[in-house]
């Protein structure tokens, strides 16, 4: 493998620090070798070999989360340069100096950059974001789709609970109980699935409370920083449409909404 030479440029980066859980945050300078092509994980990287300050001070490596750096996993999410976005993907030389890393707001920041995304997730157990399937039985390669439901179906799925549309969202904070647009698109995404439907009324009554679709302010925001493009407003529009007949459902006392 070759690796890039090293050109003796300097990259200026700032991050915003936290040693622990519920501590005070503060600013650290560093400078690291440039190499052509590196991104945000690279400069951490570097950071992590030689934890140095610009000023020559010896410091703790920063924190922070990654796994599959192809932005398919969303766990280095981070602010940068004052937008939510991947750390894999975002390249150096894309950036201005000097580059300013922050955690999302939204979560809790565990240290530095590393955040605790329960809150979406305990939203994603809230919605049943699964097809309800426990393995009991054999039930075969189930129900087909059509296509064109399914290419936009799968455009929903790419969704890889980074975090990006919940820290880009003004309704989502601490003091909010609104769950977010990833979940709400989810819901979309596994009423549609042909088994998934099993439950689909269980689904929109989770999001008619609380929480739900009512939060929603309708910024846009959400599409905007959404690194896989996702139309998480059009799901969104969907629902409050399916919501509708599912309040008139459940007055009636109708059956399960299973279409």
């Amino acid at each position: 493998m070759q690796i890039a030479a090293n050109t003796g440029r300097m990259v200026k980066v700032e991050i915003l620090r936290q040693d622990t859980q519920g501590g005070n945050s503060y600013w650290q300078k560093f400078q690291v070798p440039y190499r052509h092509g590196m991104n945000v994980i690279s400069i951490l990287m570097e950071i992590q070999k030689n934890p140095v300050t610009e000023d020559g001070v010896n410091t703790s490596p920063v924190s922070w989360d990654m796994n599959c750096l192809e932005e398919v996993c969303g766990a280095c999410s981070m602010v940068i340069n004052g937008r939510p976005r991947q750390s894999c993907s975002t390249l150096v030389d894309q950036l201005t100096e000097p580059i300013k890393l922050e955690p999302m707001k939204t979560f809790p920041v565990i240290r530095d950059l590393q955040v605790d995304r329960e809150r979406m997730f305990n939203a994603l157990k809230k919605v049943k974001a699964w097809v309800p399937i426990d393995g009991t039985y054999d039930l075969g390669e189930g129900p087909r789709m059509p296509e064109g439901k399914r290419q936009w179906a799968y455009e929903l799925s790419k969704c890889m609970t980074c975090g990006v549309c919940m820290e880009a969202c003004p309704n989502v904070s601490e003091k909010a109980s609104f769950i977010g647009p990833a979940p709400l698109s989810q819901v979309r995404l596994f009423n549609t699935h042909p088994t998934g439907a099993m439950i689909k009324d269980e689904r929109l009554n989770a999001i008619m409370g609380d929480g739900g679709l009512a939060n929603c302010g309708n910024s846009q925001n959400c599409v905007a920083a959404c690194p896989k493009g996702i139309p998480l407003t059009t799901s969104i529009a969907s629902l409050n449409r399916a919501t509708t007949v599912q309040m008139f459902r459940n007055f009636f006392g109708s059956d399960h909404y299973v279409d």
